[in-house]
């Protein structure tokens, strides 16, 4: 008798809890879905990767729609507000096109829109040897050296740093660093940023000699002076001069019995002089 109320009572137990657990599911089931609006404003973002300098066309962007109280300042709405405008810094898909990343209206595209203003762009012919074997890309770091003569003289000729923290516009045609993980690039141009002094300085410096690129580590702020380094300093020896000696003379003599008095020694030069001792010889060099 009491495994059958203990059944009945089961039984029961699982009736009521499958039918209130369908009746549950039934109600969210037909509940009536409530659907929240949120205000949105049409925005333009590019459509791919656009690289520094490219201007833009229609298909180059795109307008998507962006939540209204998101929108940040400035924002185009309309393809034809930054159609033919210059871009000044590369963006990736999807990115914001904002007025601070575009070029004036009037400016254009290409480099000429990335120039700062006071600094001039300025190409140098190099080689694989004086772009650094092509590791010298745009954006890069890199110090000017220059090898020339003041004169004829070959001794003369003397090596210098005459401009430092220089930065890569473009190499060769491109302006961006294409190439994997900084993989060398060989061109024969390479272009500088440069103040109008500084232009000057490389234009001689590549006209009445040779110049060399040194590439440096970005993060390097420092401008050391040289001093430069001409043949002599290079070999460790000095140019020679003639040895200036001290002249004797002797006056003529009253008696043969009075010795000659020996004349003071001409004044030397007004040159700083060294004087050298080998054996029982003493010698003044001149130091110019």
């Amino acid at each position: 008798m009491n495994r059958i109320r203990i059944l009945t009572v089961m039984i029961l137990a699982v009736t009521v809890g499958g039918g209130l657990a369908y009746t549950t599911y039934s109600y969210i089931q037909n509940a009536p879905v409530k659907t929240v609006s949120i205000p949105t404003q049409p925005v333009i973002v590019a459509a791919t990767d656009l690289e520094l300098g490219t201007e833009l066309r229609p298909e180059d962007v795109k307008a998507v729609d962006w939540p209204a109280s998101a929108v940040p300042k400035d924002t185009f709405r309309n393809k034809s507000d930054v159609a033919g405008r210059g871009l000044i810094v590369p963006v990736i898909a999807n990115e914001l096109i904002l007025p601070m990343k575009l070029a004036s209206k009037e400016a254009g595209a290409g480099i000429p829109t990335i120039i700062p203003p006071g600094l001039r762009a300025m190409s140098i012919r190099v080689n694989e040897v004086i772009g650094v074997a092509g590791y010298v890309l745009p954006g890069n770091r890199v110090d000017v050296i220059a090898t020339a003569s003041p004169n004829e003289n070959r001794g003369d000729m003397t090596s210098k740093v005459v401009l430092t923290n220089m930065q890569v516009l473009t190499a060769g045609t491109k302006i961006e660093q294409n190439g994997a993980n900084g993989q060398p690039q060989p061109v024969t141009v390479v272009t500088l940023l440069v103040t109008p002094e500084e232009a000057e300085r490389l234009t001689l410096a590549s006209t009445e000699g040779k110049i060399q690129l040194a590439l440096r580590n970005p993060l390097d702020q420092l401008s050391p002076v040289t001093p430069g380094v001409r043949p002599a300093a290079l070999l460790g020896t000095t140019p020679k001069t003639t040895a200036v000696r001290v002249a004797m003379s002797r006056r003529p003599v009253a008696s043969a019995s009075v010795p000659a008095m020996p004349v003071a020694a001409a004044a030397p030069d007004a040159l700083p002089t060294i004087e050298i001792i080998r054996g029982d010889k003493r010698v003044y060099e001149v130091v110019r």
